[in-house]
């Protein structure tokens, strides 16, 4: 990638925010393609949650707030990753490459991994008028079918002191610099 296409799309002080909601509750962000390899393709047993963040309204209003929600399940995936869609370019782009092959690209969307393979796929259209109950809902049967790590990524207190801000990013000016 050239330096203008691996730019971030938004100044990353405006959507700092929108990566907060997703590390208050335990996600490591995979900030490059090495850091996406490195988690991905150990051979370890343990399941990997990678959700793609974005800016846009379903990631505010259902994504985020629902796998936060999701994540004070009993049975939870052993590592709790994300990538931001339009920031880190070249981390999203791994992810898409190299593990999500064949799979549309879609942001908000989350993946669930074992040994580097694809076990679970929820995408931007499954998310998409979905409110973030429904969507925790959900997650919490696939975390109960194919997770074995105890629960929850976080107390529950530290959860009531996440703010979810329910806006779409597209009224975040472009990154200039």
């Amino acid at each position: 990638m050239d330096y203008f296409s691996s730019r971030p799309n938004y100044d990353p002080n405006a959507v700092q925010f929108m990566r907060d909601e997703l590390t208050a509750v335990g996600f490591d962000e995979l900030l490059t393609p090495e850091d996406v390899d490195k988690t991905l393709s150990q051979n370890n047993d343990e399941t990997v949650l990678v959700l793609i963040n974005s800016v846009c309204g379903c990631a505010a209003g259902s994504a985020r707030p629902g796998f936060s929600q999701a994540l004070q399940n009993d049975l939870i995936p052993d590592r709790i990753t994300t990538v931001f869609a339009g920031q880190e370019k070249e981390a999203v782009a791994r992810v898409r490459d190299q593990y999500l092959a064949g799979q549309p690209p879609s942001s908000p969307s989350a993946a669930l991994f074992k040994n580097g393979e694809l076990l679970f796929m929820l995408h931007r259209h499954q998310i998409e008028g979905n409110q973030a109950e429904e969507i925790s809902n959900y997650m919490k049967q696939v975390f109960n079918k194919l997770c074995t790590r105890k629960g929850p990524s976080v107390p529950a207190e530290q959860l009531t002191e996440v703010f979810y801000t329910k806006t779409c990013g597209s009224k975040i000016p472009k990154y200039e610099g």
